[in-house]
């Protein structure tokens, strides 16, 4: 793969991560555990919650192996896409979404290290219905992970022709 090609999925890695980072030092700053800021009020607001678990706080009681198991994982997942973007296994989609979902990753591993946890701040909500808290790093991650399913139905559709 060209270098440059590299170079801009490196980019998107670091900023990510970079983006990700830097909204929850700024959320650790300025605003309390458990306290909520309204942004729009009735929809969004700026919160502080740690979730020791995975998406949804799946396996969040688990006794503090999960920090290991997750972190571990996320590496695992990181190098396999890393890897496929090296070797071109990927359309232009495709390796932007795992350029997406590696620093959305990473992001969520560098929160599990220095504070033993992942810090979301994002909720959205309506009168009693709330999703759960997340923050910047999810983001990426989900959004790479729905563009990575549209390459895969795209790329097998180009492979049938």
């Amino acid at each position: 793969m060209q270098r440059k090609k590299m170079f801009l999925y490196g980019a998107i890695i670091i900023l990510g991560l970079i983006a990700d980072q830097l909204s929850k030092y700024m959320i650790l700053q300025h605003v309390q555990y458990l306290e909520r800021m309204p942004v729009i009020p009735g929809f969004f607001d700026l919160t502080l919650v740690y979730n020791p678990g995975a998406a949804f706080s799946f396996l969040a009681d688990a006794g503090g192996w999960q920090k290991f198991f997750f972190m571990g994982l996320a590496l695992i997942i990181c190098i396999y896409l890393l890897q496929a973007i090296i070797r071109d296994e990927f359309g232009a989609m495709g390796k932007l979404a795992a350029a997406l979902i590696i620093g959305g990753a990473i992001g969520n591993v560098v929160d599990r290290l220095v504070h033993g946890h992942v810090v979301d701040f994002l909720l959205f909500y309506y009168h009693n219905w709330f999703y759960p808290a997340f923050n910047v790093a999810d983001s990426l991650i989900c959004v790479g992970a729905v563009l990575l399913v549209l390459e895969s139905i795209f790329h097998q559709k180009r492979k049938a022709v």
